[in-house]
């Protein structure tokens, strides 16, 4: 038999020549009009990736935005796909609920949905538009895959302490979404109501409360096919989103020679904290250097001249910036800066760093922020580590950026230092500010993680040991290219 579609002034007709049973005729009218009526769905869908202004993160934004309209090449009408960092100049747009008011005035009117997307997550919009013709689009939908904690944690503020596992929180990567409806709604909310929290720590547990609103607003809804699934794995075939199986790899891992490391310790710690260094990651590093305010030939310690302070250390932070672009140290591509109790992977970072280019101001690590959503900054959180490539430490001195005492903040004083130079700051999710125990399970299943932070109530070496050791894949990779040099 043969199908026939006819289209008179946006009509549907249905020729069916060979279709001998009337049961088949409807049968297939059915399926057919689903088909359509998804088809014509899809332009109510705007796409948001989450993206960065560094020229990496923009290529593979650009490359997400390609594969979606590909996607859709048969609409006459393809869906708005939007880039997040090009939107506005505001510097808070990352964090979401500042850019809620310009959704919604853009889009209130022709569309029902924003799907979040983050820019390494693979989408499958067929199988998406199954998904959500399945909402009641005219009602407050907040659509993803949750997670949740195991015990309450520094990170959410100890959030739902006596069950902390009651609360759902939507993996971004998995993409994530909002009905028209409910975006309308938070974003009268926003214009009307200053933000409560000055802090932008874990931006999707937060967003998720603020829309909850103490039992005020929609829990997030789960949506078994928002997978982090490997995109070929069996597993995957009922997903409208899946990731890919490695983190990606853009070519050769940074030589150890092209990285500097610095870290920042005290007297009282050179005997707990440094050892655990030494029998963990330092063998990984060609160059590093300790920075106390005691000299140890034992270690080696040097001591800048700074004196210690219990916290903020933003004086021995510029001093190892000074000190970087120094003779006194050599010449590097890369500066890493970690403090005493930070677990961290070198193969790791070499690998990522691969993906940047050194010659452009490349500030990298875990993004926090501060005050966003009232033209406040984003810093990286300084116990996850901070990456600076030689050119963003020369325009930092340049800049004549200095600490207003040496106690305080360093990882914020640079984070208004590079905000005034408007040089980005640069997110990756395989840094961590805390311990392992600290995130979701189903979040750092989907991970190969670069850093870890603290030593409180572990066993740090076990730890390391656990998630950060294994650098088979830089191996791998560097004797590729030892093997391309022959």
């Amino acid at each position: 038999f043969s199908l026939f579609y006819c289209f008179p002034r946006g009509s549907l007709f249905l020729f069916c020549v060979g279709c001998e049973s009337h049961n088949v005729y409807v049968d297939l009218f059915v399926q057919s009009t689903r088909f359509f009526t998804e088809l014509f769905y899809l332009r109510e869908i705007v796409f948001v990736i989450q993206s960065q202004s560094n020229s990496f993160h923009v290529k593979q934004a650009q490359r997400q935005r390609a594969d979606l309209l590909k996607q859709a090449h048969s609409l006459t009408n393809p869906p708005v796909v939007l880039l997040l960092h090009s939107l506005s100049d505001n510097e808070g747009d990352w964090s979401i609920l500042p850019l809620l008011p310009h959704l919604s005035h853009s889009f209130e009117k022709n569309s029902s949905w924003i799907v979040f997307l983050e820019e390494e997550t693979n989408v499958n919009i067929v199988t998406l538009l199954h998904v959500l013709v399945k909402f009641n689009k005219s009602k407050e939908w907040f659509l993803g895959k949750p997670l949740h904690d195991e015990e309450s944690t520094i990170i959410h503020h100890y959030a739902f302490a006596k069950n902390p596992s009651s609360f759902k929180y939507p993996d971004f990567a998995a993409a994530w979404a909002l009905s028209l409806p409910l975006v309308v709604r938070l974003a009268n909310k926003v214009r009307n109501e200053p933000l409560k929290s000055d802090f932008t720590i874990d931006l999707k547990h937060e967003i998720a409360l603020y829309i909850w609103d103490n039992g005020k607003g929609p829990h997030l809804t789960a949506v078994p096919q928002l997978c982090t699934e490997p995109k070929d794995s069996p597993i995957a075939r009922h997903c409208a989103t899946t990731l890919s199986k490695e983190p990606p790899v853009c070519g050769v891992p940074v030589k150890k020679e092209d990285l500097f490391v610095a870290v920042k310790t005290c007297r009282k710690f050179h005997s707990e904290r440094v050892p655990v260094i030494k029998k963990t990651w330092e063998k990984d590093a060609l160059f590093l250097e300790y920075y106390s305010d005691h000299t140890d030939p034992s270690i080696p310690t040097i001591n800048l001249g700074v004196p210690n302070t219990e916290r903020g250390h933003c004086g021995k932070t510029f001093a190892i910036l000074q000190r970087f672009l120094s003779s006194a140290v050599p010449n590097t591509k890369w500066l890493v800066i970690v403090d005493d109790d930070t677990l961290i992977s070198l193969p790791r970072l070499r690998v990522l760093l691969s993906c940047y280019d050194p010659s452009e101001p490349v500030c990298l690590g875990e993004r926090y922020g501060y005050g966003l959503s009232q033209g406040g900054y984003s810093y990286i959180t300084g116990g996850g580590g901070m990456v600076f490539s030689r050119e963003a430490v020369v325009q930092i001195l340049n800049s004549g950026c200095k600490c207003y005492s040496n106690d305080a903040p360093d990882d914020m004083v640079l984070g208004m230092c590079l905000n005034s130079l408007r040089l980005p700051i640069t997110h990756s999710p395989l840094f961590h500010q805390a311990r392992p125990e600290d995130y979701a399970t189903d979040l750092l299943a989907h991970q190969v993680p670069i850093s870890f932070h603290k030593h409180w109530n572990i066993d740090p070496v076990g730890v390391f040991n656990k998630w950060l050791r294994d650098d088979s894949r830089t191996k791998t990779l560097d004797e590729r290219h030892k093997r391309s040099e022959l």
